[in-house]
């Protein structure tokens, strides 16, 4: 009996040093008003304003400046930095819990090519770890977004403080997603060199004598996925339906403008085709992905084409790629004037580097301002909720990040603060708890 209450002892010892998840709760609702004072205040928008003030009233922001009087319950900011919560656009948060592991933690695509009548919202688990991992790095908003097949469902854009996918829920069912087939086949650019025409053709995979032609059979896809809209176009205009078709009535916001088509690919071509479906529909469309955007920048500005950009920190689409073409592509869609946002899909470091992939940006023809509205503002408009979140202007939600340093910066970056709609959520994570009990295991002060 003493050694058990020994070893309870030690428990709830390790619990006063670092908190459980699961008693990490979401923050309460915030009634009242209080202010952050003497910050350096980055709008999201590009601009700065220097030792300045801003004004929170019931989870909505009132005003921000240097002329804003502060009194009550005040949020001293001197020395840091204030920056609207950070967004990041399209991600499998909440869907895939461990990557490339245990099946019963994901829940990020279904079987079946056309598909847009699943809903991401309702899957998107809020007790995730990974969640807290990304508040602490501040990221407050999430598009998540289903994976697999041809049309692979509906994104929601969710806020990362809560109970339950209801509560979570900041804008549901904002776009449809579509993958497109590759036109070509790459292999073993990462040690598998390259494979001889000959073989390919054995394995029927094109480059020889009865090989399948990737191009031939990646419009025959693109055929059927055109044709599924034409039905679904049909089928909205006919008055009474027989029968309800889910399928086609899950599009339907796509031809009223109430949502918009994010389609994933990173080719030229797959980028034209896209292009050609805003013509075809009249669709609101998005590149997600766009490796190869940069090749045609004035086209898809031409067209009125937003893109989120993929995975920053990674090796060039192409052999002919300039070995750093992923890190000066954001500058070349600024430059020609897309509306671009950036993303974080890396799987092991489970996205938590939005702001460095900025960063790197900035490094490479961004100014740091251009770089942070990729991560707020631009990505805001891109799914529809600029009206609410984006930037630190008055009216809008209370979705703060109060840093220690520069937040694009690695080095210097520290979250000292965040809030959504006005709400001080915790900061604490899984880490920073194994952090904690293992410098109590070894006596490290």
């Amino acid at each position: 009996m003493k050694k058990i209450i020994s070893i309870f002892s030690l428990l709830f010892l390790a619990a006063g040093i670092a908190t459980a998840q699961e008693t990490v709760y979401p923050a309460k609702e915030n009634k009242g008003r209080f202010f952050i004072t003497n910050g350096t205040v980055h709008v999201g928008n590009g601009t700065v304003i220097e030792n300045a003030t801003i004004e929170v009233n019931n989870g909505k922001i009132v005003k921000v400046g240097t002329d804003v009087s502060a009194s009550g319950t005040i949020v001293d900011a001197k020395g840091k930095h204030v920056y609207p919560g950070l967004i990041l656009p399209s991600t499998d948060l909440g869907l895939k819990e461990i990557a490339n592991g245990v099946r019963g933690s994901n829940d990020y695509t279904e079987i079946g090519e056309f598909n847009p009548n699943v809903r991401s919202i309702t899957a998107y688990n809020t007790d995730s770890r990974v969640i807290g991992v990304l508040r602490s790095n501040g990221i407050l908003l999430a598009s998540v977004t289903p994976e697999g097949g041809s049309v692979s469902g509906s994104s929601s854009v969710v806020q990362l403080d809560a109970w339950n996918w209801e509560d979570a829920a900041y804008k549901m069912d904002a776009g449809i997603h579509v993958n497109m087939p590759s036109f070509i086949n790459r292999f073993g650019r990462r040690g598998g060199g390259n494979i001889p025409p000959a073989i390919l053709a054995q394995l029927g995979l094109g480059g020889g004598a009865g090989g399948a032609d990737p191009s031939k059979a990646a419009l025959e896809k693109v055929e059927e996925i055109k044709s599924f809209f034409r039905q679904a176009k049909a089928y909205l205009q006919e008055p009474t339906h027989k029968n309800t078709n889910l399928k086609f009535e899950a599009v339907k916001g796509l031809f009223n403008k109430t949502q918009k088509l994010f389609v994933h690919g990173d080719q030229v071509k797959q980028m034209l085709i896209a292009i050609d479906f805003a013509k075809e529909f009249g669709f609101d469309v998005v590149i997600v992905g766009g490796s190869e955007s940069f090749q045609i920048a004035d086209l898809l500005k031409q067209n009125n084409i937003a893109v989120i950009l993929g995975q920053e920190h990674a090796l060039p689409a192409t052999e002919d790629d300039d070995i750093d073409q992923p890190f000066k592509t954001p500058a070349v869609l600024q430059k020609a004037g897309v509306l671009f946002a950036l993303n974080d899909t890396h799987d092991e470091a489970r996205y938590r580097n939005l702001s460095y992939n900025a960063g790197t940006a900035a490094t490479y023809g961004l100014t740091k301002e251009q770089a942070l509205q990729a991560i707020t503002l631009n990505a805001a408009k891109i799914l529809g909720v600029d009206d609410k979140t984006g930037s630190l202007e008055a009216g809008k939600d209370a979705n703060i990040v109060i840093a220690d340093g520069d937040i694009l910066d690695m080095k210097s970056s520290s979250i000292s603060a965040a809030f959504i709609q006005g709400r001080q959520v915790s900061l604490d994570n899984k880490q920073k708890q194994l952090y904690e009990r293992y410098k109590y295991k070894y006596g490290i002060k």
